[in-house]
């Protein structure tokens, strides 16, 4: 698939068509001049660029940079001196105008794809992982290439593979990712949809042959994200209205709001644990070995799957992907390959003393809704266990996640240590002092370790036993956002087998 040759007028038209321009006046430009490049990045502009500036940080130095090397004509909410007499394309909204002009400029690649957008307060990387899974185990049968996934975790669109430098990527990105799926042949994308992608514009354009909405709590509720919940839970719902097949959870809270809002999609599908009047269901879970077994109905077929991985709560992520196999006719043998061999990185590891005595859980869990399902699940899989927990919070955003986790902590957990998660601008210990407080009313006192590998040494080489130890909200991440910036940091899983060495040793 090839980019378009596109000229000035086209994107000036595209933002007229939209109602985007700020100004009735014509552009003072040459409307037929062609445009070699769309960019946001002064370092990547070539001649004959159209400039987006954007961002509440955007200095106009950077425009001056962009028009020296090469760009002539910019986009944005207000004009720049720096500019000097290059035209500027007034928009009331930079962000909506950024997503509709990658989405031209890079050809709607979505068009020639079959998207699949997954959002949701908790699951929606795992899910993303068992329906790529399961896509390619179905490809492969083919003898097609692996479908490409834009995760939490990775970005493997075909051409490039890297780790995610966001949950969902800003515009002009997202457009260069899909097209090199589409060149690839890398015919199927799953990608994860954050509130804030939805909020701001940052998909528009992208063509959903499937929506996928696993659930809804509380989270990212701050000044800088969302204000309040109802606006977080707003922007959610806005995946349906670029979606052909939309999947609905019947088991989260707001399900028949979430149903509703669907409606505006060709098709529903549901699928649930609990209803059996869903279209994808799950009964009889139990938990077998390291995994989870159970029974799948779905309209096509009806067969026990079993789940490689463990976690009961993660059969709401599978009943996901089994739906969007559904929808694209992935045939049933297909569907139990891919769940059987599904693997997360950062998501439901499991690691074990030598003696049995002790099973360490290493999970992303970083709301207070992911944390609650995974100390159930845990108390659930490990009846009559001593239950640790180890978490921290995010510094500077996201606030509300440390009342949830730790009234969650504070109501599941036997112990519970705090320590450092991205701490970013504030200081671990205030964090952590904050989140006791939500501890507290429980009548439990957490122990308060910053430094994180010392942290998880503690939790491991100190638990009672017969236990578990829950090690949540880094996953696999080997970076820690400090105030000066990332910061190198060894990830759990490997922390947490160092910690078992020693354990086993003694």
């Amino acid at each position: 698939m090839e980019r378009p040759v596109l000229t000035l007028g086209d994107y000036y038209q595209l933002l007229l068509r939209h109602g985007l321009l700020a100004e009735d006046k014509p552009l003072s430009a040459d409307l037929t001049a062609p445009v070699a490049l769309v960019s946001c990045d002064s370092k990547r502009v070539v001649p004959g660029t159209l400039f987006l500036c954007k961002g509440a940080a955007f200095k106009g130095q950077y425009l001056a940079d962009a028009v020296r090397s090469g760009a002539f004509a910019y986009v944005s909410e207000r004009p720049y001196a720096e500019g000097g007499a290059v035209p500027c394309i007034r928009v009331s909204d930079i962000r909506r105008a950024m997503g509709l002009l990658a989405d031209l400029a890079y050809g709607h690649p979505s068009g020639a794809l079959k998207v699949t957008g997954i959002t949701g307060t908790k699951g929606k990387t795992t899910a993303a992982y068992y329906i790529k899974s399961i896509l390619d185990a179905w490809r492969a049968e083919e003898g097609w290439r692996e479908t490409a996934i834009l995760s939490t975790i990775i970005t493997d669109d075909g051409l490039e593979r890297r780790p995610a430098r966001l949950t969902t990527p800003e515009p002009l990105d997202l457009q260069r990712h899909l097209l090199n799926a589409v060149t690839a042949g890398a015919d199927y994308v799953t990608m994860e949809f954050s509130s804030q992608a939805l909020k701001y514009g940052r998909v528009i354009g992208v063509d959903l042959s499937c929506a996928v909405f696993l659930n809804i709590g509380e989270d990212h509720i701050s000044p800088i994200e969302h204000p309040d919940w109802a606006d977080y839970f707003a922007s959610k719902l806005l995946i349906f209205r670029q979606a052909e097949t939309a999947c609905v959870n019947l088991d989260c809270d707001h399900a028949e709001d979430i149903r509703r809002s669907a409606e505006v999609c060709p098709r529903v599908l549901t699928f649930s644990r609990a209803d059996p009047a869903a279209d994808v269901y799950a009964s009889d879970i139990r938990k077998e070995g390291d995994g989870i077994r159970f029974r799948l109905r779905t309209p096509r077929y009806e067969r026990d799957m079993v789940l490689g991985m463990p976690g009961l709560f993660n059969v709401e992520n599978a009943l996901a992907a089994a739906a969007v196999a559904e929808v694209y006719g992935v045939p049933e043998g297909a569907v139990a390959a891919g769940l059987a061999r599904a693997a997360v990185p950062g998501r439901m590891e499991h690691y074990s003393s030598a003696d049995g005595q002790l099973s360490v859980i290493v999970d992303y869990a970083h709301n207070g809704m992911s944390l609650e399902a995974l100390l159930r699940s845990a108390r659930a899989e490990y009846p009559g266990r001593t239950l640790t927990v180890l978490f921290g919070c995010t510094g500077g955003k996201a606030i509300d996640r440390r009342a949830g986790m730790g009234r969650a902590a504070g109501a599941l957990a036997d112990r519970i240590l705090l320590t450092e998660d991205d701490p970013g601008p504030e200081e671990v210990a205030d964090i952590c002092a904050e989140i006791q407080s939500h501890i507290a009313p429980w009548g439990k006192e957490a122990e308060i370790i910053p430094d994180r590998e010392e942290a998880v040494f503690r939790a491991i080489l100190d638990s009672a036993v017969p236990g578990v130890v829950v090690l949540a909200g880094k996953g696999c991440d080997m970076t820690q956002k400090r105030k000066n910036g990332p910061e190198p940091c060894v990830p759990d899983g490997l922390l947490a087998r160092r910690a078992l060495e020693r354990y086993d040793g003694r």
